[in-house]
C-alpha cells in the first residue's frame, strides 16, 4: 500500500503533457489561488523569505519567482512590503504563455510586479540580479538533472538567498488530498494533477541530496504545515550552470 511513496513518480501530469482544454486551464488558475491561499504557500512564504527580510532590516528588496503561476506569492510579498513600509520589486517567470499573461492580469493593483516569459533552466538574468529567488510547487515537475540545473541557476541570479517550496511525499498528504480534497476541488486538472504532484514530490533527504549535487551554499531543508518542504540556501552568484543535453530530457 505504501510502496509507491518510497520513490518519486515520473508519470507526467496533465499540465506537463498538455492534455487539457483552454477552459480547464483557466479554471485551474482560478482554483489554484484558492488552494494556495488555504493550504500553506502564503504562510510558508511569510515564515521564510519575508521573515528573513524583516530580520535583516531591509528597506527594499527584489524577488524573482521561478515558475510563478499567476504570481500570487509575489502579490503576497508586495502586500507585505506595503504594510511594512518597504520597497519591493518582483518578477514572475513563466514559460507558459497563458500563465505569463495571468501574472500581469492578476497584478494590476501592483505595478511593482512584472512577468517575464522564459525557461527556468536558462534564466535570462545576470549574476546576483535579485535579492531573493524563489519557486513554489515547481521543482516536482522535473527530473533530477533538471532540478539540479534549476537550483544552480536560482543560486546564480540571487544576491542573498534562495527558497524552494515544494510538497512532502507522504501517505497522509496523498490520501487526504484524494479523499477530502474531492469535496472542494472541482477542476479536473487540480483533482488529478494534485494527487500526482504529491507522488512526484520529495522526502527531506532527497531535497538535501539535490542541493548538495547543485553545490548550494549552506543548504537547509525544513518542514512546514501542511506537508510542505522548504529548501533554503545562501546565494552563490559565481555558481556555474552545467547545460547538459541530458538536462532537457524528461522521464517518459
Amino acid at each position: 500500500m505504501f510502496g509507491k511513496f518510497r520513490q518519486r513518480s515520473y508519470e507526467l501530469e496533465n499540465l506537463d503533457r498538455g492534455s487539457y482544454t483552454a477552459e480547464e486551464y483557466e479554471g485551474c488558475i482560478s482554483e489554484l489561488q484558492f488552494v494556495n491561499e488555504w493550504l500553506g504557500d502564503k504562510w510558508t512564504l511569510k515564515r521564510t523569505l519575508l521573515r528573513d527580510v524583516e530580520r535583516s532590516g531591509l528597506q527594499k528588496f527584489t524577488v524573482l519567482d521561478v515558475g510563478a503561476g499567476s504570481g500570487e506569492l509575489l502579490r503576497v510579498a508586495a502586500s507585505w512590503a506595503r504594510e511594512n513600509g518597504s520597497q519591493f520589486y518582483g518578477v514572475g517567470l513563466e514559460l507558459n504563455e497563458r500563465s505569463s499573461k495571468a501574472i500581469n492580469e492578476e497584478s494590476t493593483a501592483f505595478r511593482e510586479i512584472v512577468s517575464v516569459r522564459a525557461d527556468a533552466r536558462f534564466l535570462p538574468f545576470g549574476a546576483g540580479e535579485f535579492d531573493y529567488v524563489i519557486c513554489s510547487l515547481f521543482t516536482h515537475h522535473f527530473v533530477e538533472l533538471e532540478i539540479i540545473n534549476i537550483l544552480r541557476e536560482m543560486s546564480r541570479v540571487a544576491r542573498r538567498r534562495i527558497y524552494v517550496i515544494d510538497l512532502h511525499r507522504h501517505p497522509v498528504a496523498y490520501y487526504f488530498y484524494t479523499t477530502i480534497g474531492k469535496l472542494f476541488l472541482h477542476n479536473r486538472l487540480l483533482r488529478e494533477d494534485g494527487a500526482l504532484s504529491i507522488l512526484r514530490s520529495f522526502r527531506r533527504r532527497e531535497l538535501r541530496e539535490l542541493a548538495e549535487q547543485a553545490e548550494l551554499l549552506n543548504p537547509k531543508v525544513a518542514q512546514y504545515f501542511p506537508y510542505r518542504l522548504v529548501l533554503s540556501a545562501t546565494a552563490n552568484p559565481s555558481a556555474t550552470t552545467v547545460h547538459q543535453s541530458a538536462v532537457t530530457e524528461r522521464a517518459a
